[in-house]
């Protein structure tokens, strides 16, 4: 293998190299790659003998293989649409149905829709969007709960709108929908004390946040004050109150996180978003350091390929940097794109995760 060739050493450095060699079944229908020693194109997953890394090009899809003058492997049929699409495919549609749905369907009736058996269904749901059918479900009902609540209907109606049909069940699962009492959460968070601390990293100031529930909150900028302004505006009814000792030194662990990105955060989060955020940032919490997705991978892999953009609103509403790590989903071209805290601190991220 000749590592000092240009080519060789570009296909080397791109993380779909390590996936072609595995042959990783869940890059398949993310990427396809040639070989320009015989003007073929594959699959990450094609049984034929690998390549030399420096005939190797990655391609977006077929299409682009194609534009390029490289023709499909009859062995893979990379032209053909990967059983991993088909699958989100089915996914995607079965998302739009629950969320669509008055009352959570069952899971017998999600798999009427699939053709699938219930076994299956619940198996590949929740490998694609990270959550089951039910939680899914629930999800999306939390959701439509929150924006009732939000525009200040009261809390009985909000319920009934969102689809809980016992005010009873609800009650007895509202802190895991919202976090907090329905009506805490129509008054903004009356009642909830968030403890928080600002600090300064290699990145700049770091403000972390921790609600009962865990951190809730970790946001990077230049400006102290702005950071402080932007916790009061999430959580303005809330009580917040600054750190004491002890939580100096939960700020010092997390801010080892940022700088060690790879050491892993081994406390408790408190994350709450839209049932499609919530999908959006269990993919990214699968992304390993030192590798990146695009936007439409991640679309693709939540089930939504054509949300490109919520997929980006998604990686914008983020409020706990690293820990939900946005700055891995970069353009399809490899550019960085927007990142909230700054398009250098996401370079410096990635750089460092990849030492």
């Amino acid at each position: 293998m000749n590592t000092t060739n240009p080519s060789a050493a570009r296909t080397l450095r791109d993380p779909r190299w390590s996936a072609l060699l595995a042959r990783d079944p869940a890059a398949d229908g993310r990427f396809v790659y040639s070989v320009r020693t015989t003007g073929v194109y594959c699959r990450p997953v094609c049984p034929a003998r690998r390549p030399r890394p420096e005939n190797v090009d990655f391609h977006a899809s077929a299409l682009d293989a194609e534009r390029a003058g490289f023709r499909p492997c009859r062995r893979c049929r990379p032209e053909r649409r990967s059983p991993a699409r088909e699958r989100a495919a089915k996914v995607a549609a079965l998302c739009r149905f629950i969320e669509s749905a008055e009352r959570p369907p069952d899971l017998e009736e999600l798999a009427r829709r699939a053709a699938w058996s219930r076994w299956h269904l619940q198996r590949t749901f929740k490998a694609i969007t990270g959550l089951s059918p039910r939680a899914y479900a629930e999800a999306q009902r939390a959701g439509r709960l929150r924006r009732e609540l939000a525009r200040g209907a009261p809390v009985t109606d909000a319920l009934y709108a969102a689809g809980y049909g016992s005010s009873g069940r609800f009650y007895a699962q509202a802190d895991a929908s919202l976090g907090m009492s329905a009506g805490s959460y129509r008054k903004g968070g009356a009642g909830r004390a968030i403890r928080f601390a600002v600090g300064q990293c290699s990145l700049g100031a770091i403000l972390v946040a921790q609600s009962e529930r865990g951190i809730c909150a970790i946001l990077l900028g230049d400006d102290p004050e702005a950071l402080l302004r932007d916790l009061q505006e999430r959580f303005h009814a809330a009580e917040l109150i600054g750190a004491d000792a002890g939580f100096e030194e939960l700020v010092a662990r997390v801010v080892g996180f940022v700088e060690a990105p790879r050491l892993g955060l081994d406390l408790p989060l408190d994350i709450r978003g839209t049932a499609f955020q919530m999908r959006v940032w269990e993919v990214l919490r699968r992304i390993p350091p030192g590798t990146t997705l695009d936007y439409a991978e991640v679309a693709e892999l939540v089930g939504a390929p054509r949300a490109v953009r919520a997929v980006a609103g998604a990686c914008a509403a983020n409020a706990l940097a690293v820990a939900i790590p946005c700055h891995r989903v970069v353009r399809r071209d490899g550019g960085l794109g927007g990142y909230r805290w700054g398009v250098e601190r996401k370079r410096a991220l990635l750089e460092r995760e990849r030492e």
